[in-house]
């Protein structure tokens, strides 16, 4: 198994492997170039990331953004970012249509081994999937393996550990479910 195979899926994996060190540093250059394009261009801007993500349509992404491999990424319709999103998809983000996120906003599929001298050679990562009409509010960190169910709300300067469930209005440090929509 190849270490690009074993980051896709999930297990522990060799970060600076030639292949996977050349589509990062492939993927910094799209995210480079987007965040210095003429912020009147929006068109031909969000035209350099589709070259990179999968955007199912409709996507608007305010620069700076930044991630690690980029084909990991799906956006769905009427996608819409505020500056600073940053995501991290050695795994993938799957994340549903009518999704707005504020600014500030960290994504994070990969993580690392608790024994210090594994976390020398090894990381891994946790799929991650946001659904349908999300408002993810600014200064959110979502980590490994989280699931954000549909028509959710998340409350700004939340650390998101656990899945959230449909119809919900969650926040905190640990983000937590607090009432229905």
């Amino acid at each position: 198994m190849t270490e690009k195979e074993k980051m896709l899926a999930g297990l522990p994996y060799n970060s600076w492997d030639d292949v996977l060190l050349g589509e990062r540093m492939f993927a910094k250059s799209i995210c480079q170039r987007f965040n210095q394009f003429d912020p009147t261009r929006l068109d031909e801007r969000m035209s350099l990331l589709s070259s990179l993500l999968l955007i199912k349509d409709s996507a608007h992404i305010e620069p700076n953004f930044f991630c690690d491999y980029g084909y990991n990424i799906e956006l769905g319709s009427n996608f819409y970012s505020n500056h600073n999103l940053t995501i991290l998809d050695v795994c993938r983000v799957k994340i549903g249509d009518n999704v707005f996120i504020g600014p500030q906003v960290m994504i994070s599929t990969a993580t690392h081994p608790l024994n210090g001298i594994e976390r020398r050679s090894i990381e891994y990562g946790v799929s991650i999937s946001i659904g349908n009409d999300v408002w993810i509010g600014g200064n959110v960190s979502i980590l490994p393996g989280v699931k954000i169910g549909n028509n959710c709300v998340i409350g700004a300067g939340s650390v998101v550990t656990k899945a959230i469930p449909d119809n919900s209005v969650a926040f905190g440090n640990p983000c937590k479910v607090q009432h229905a929509v």
